[in-house]
C-alpha cells in the first residue's frame, strides 16, 4: 500500500464544511471537543460550517446539507474503522484523513502489524487471545500488555504485571478488558520511554512535525492520560539523540506512507534506551487523531509555526485534492494503491 497521488495545490475559499463528531463509539466527548474547534476554527477563516453530531440518520443529514467537504473528527468506531468513509465515498463527497482501505487496516493493530512489518518498522510481538484462554493461562511472560484489537487511544489497555491485583491466571472476576472484549492482542511490555510523531501531508509530500515525549507520573498513556489536563506532560521537542528523533521521524512517515495515510497521522512508540535504536518499536499509527486542546498533533503543528485553523484549513485542502486525485483515477477517497 502506499500515497501515490500526484500533487496540486488547492485554493480554499467560502467553503461549507460539514463536521461529522460525537457518535456512539467510546470516545465521544472526545470527538465532540475536537469538532466543536474545528468547526470555530473554520468559521474564524470564513467558512460555512453544518455541524452534526452523528446519528444512524447521518447520510441523510449530510444529503440535505450539501456540503463542499467533510471534516470527519469522529474517534473510534465507526468513524475511524472504514464504515464512515465507505458511506462518504459512495455519496461522493470529499473528506479529511484516511480513505477507506487504509482505516479498516490501521484500526486493526494486528492488520497495521502485518503491513508494517515486513517494510522494515519494528513493531512488538505477540498474538490475538481469547478471554477464555486468560482464565487458564498466561499467553506471554509477565510482565505483557493487553490491548482490544480495533479500538484507539488505549482504551481498555492493561499491563499484567507479577503483581498485577488480577490473579494469576486472570480471574474473570477481576477488573479488566477481558470483561469487555472476547479477544485481545497480547504483546510484550516494552519497558522505557513513551514518544509520539505526528505526519502532516502537503504539497511536498508527508513530512514529520518532530516528535513529543510523554511523561507520566504513574501509570501509562491510557485514556485517561491522554484526555485529562494535568495528567501528562509534554515535552516537545523531545529532548533525545539525534538518531533516535531522526528515527522516529522516519518511521512515523514510513508508516503513513506504507498504510496510506492521508491529512494526517500519528504514530506512537515506546523506547528502551537502554538498548539504543535496538529498543524503538512502534505501537499504532493513529490515523485520526485528536484535535483537542490536549491534542498531540495541533500542539506539534503549533511548535511548527502552523496556527490551529491554518491547520485545520490544511487537511480540509488535501481531502478536496485527494478526492479530486481519485476521482480521476476512479477510486474512493484515499484509496491505498498497491507498493
Amino acid at each position: 500500500m502506499g500515497n501515490s497521488t500526484s500533487r496540486t495545490t488547492v485554493t480554499l475559499s467560502n467553503l461549507h464544511v460539514a463536521v461529522l463528531m460525537g457518535g456512539w463509539a467510546n470516545e465521544r466527548e472526545v470527538s465532540l471537543t475536537s469538532g466543536a474547534g474545528v468547526a470555530d476554527a473554520l468559521e474564524s477563516k470564513g467558512h460555512r460550517v453544518t455541524r452534526i453530531d452523528m446519528g444512524r440518520d447521518v447520510a441523510l443529514r449530510l444529503a440535505e446539507a450539501k456540503p463542499d467537504v467533510v471534516f470527519n473528527a469522529l474517534h473510534g468506531v465507526p468513524g475511524e474503522d472504514g464504515t464512515v468513509q465507505g458511506m462518504l465515498d459512495l455519496m461522493g463527497l470529499p473528506y479529511t484523513h484516511s480513505g477507506l482501505a487504509t482505516s479498516v487496516i490501521a484500526i486493526d493493530k494486528q492488520l497495521t502489524k502485518q503491513a508494517l512489518v515486513p517494510h522494515g518498522i519494528p513493531m512488538p510481538g505477540g498474538r490475538i487471545v481469547t478471554r477464555e484462554e486468560l482464565y487458564e493461562r498466561d499467553p506471554l511472560p509477565r510482565p505483557y500488555v493487553l490491548k482490544p484489537v480495533n479500538e484507539g487511544s488505549s482504551v481498555g489497555v492493561a499491563i499484567v504485571t507479577d503483581d498485577s491485583n488480577v490473579g494469576n491466571p486472570i480471574n474473570p472476576d477481576a477488573r479488566g478488558p477481558w470483561q469487555e472484549f472476547a479477544e485481545l492482542l497480547a504483546e510484550p511490555f516494552i519497558k522505557g520511554r513513551e514518544l509520539t510523531a505526528a505526519v502532516l501531508d502537503g504539497p511536498d509530500g508527508p513530512r514529520a512535525l518532530g516528535v513529543t515525549e510523554l511523561v507520566i507520573e504513574s501509570g501509562f498513556y491510557d485514556y485517561e492520560h491522554k484526555y485529562t489536563a494535568g495528567q501528562t506532560q509534554h515535552i516537545f521537542p523531545a529532548q533525545l539523540p539525534s538518531e533516535i528523533t531522526a528515527l522516529c521521524e522516519h518511521y512515523a512517515v514510513r508508516a503513513h506512507q506504507v498504510l496510506g495515510c492521508h491529512g494526517t497521522s500519528r504514530t506512537d512508540f515506546r523506547w528502551d534506551e537502554d538498548a539504543g535504536e535496538d529498543g524503538l518499536f512502534v505501537l499504532e499509527t493513529n490515523t485520526q487523531p485528536g484535535m483537542t486542546p490536549l491534542s498531540l498533533v495541533p500542539e506539534q503543528a503549533a511548535g511548527r509555526g502552523i496556527a490551529y485553523a491554518d491547520l485545520v484549513e490544511m487537511l480540509i485542502a488535501e481531502a478536496i485534492r485527494v478526492h479530486g486525485a481519485t476521482r480521476a483515477k476512479g477510486g474512493g477517497n484515499g484509496a491505498a494503491d498497491p507498493a
